[in-house]
């Protein structure tokens, strides 16, 4: 009984306690956050490409 109640307690807090955004404002924090997520997803794609091209040339180097 204690979790049915609880639950509904969770949902009627949902409904009356909780701001909401606009639905414009949902779509546009969206966009930002997928574009920064793009642009910090390649910038760690460079940076792990560039140490990893550094190793190769370290270990090319050692190795003649």
């Amino acid at each position: 009984m204690k979790v049915t109640n609880y639950i509904s307690e969770a949902f009627n807090e949902l409904k009356t306690n909780v701001t909401w955004p606009e639905w414009s404002e949902v779509q546009r924090l969206t966009i930002i956050v997928a574009v920064f997520s793009i642009i910090f997803a390649l910038l760690t794609f460079g940076v792990d490409r560039g140490f990893e091209v550094i190793v190769e040339k370290l270990y090319a180097f050692l190795n003649s």
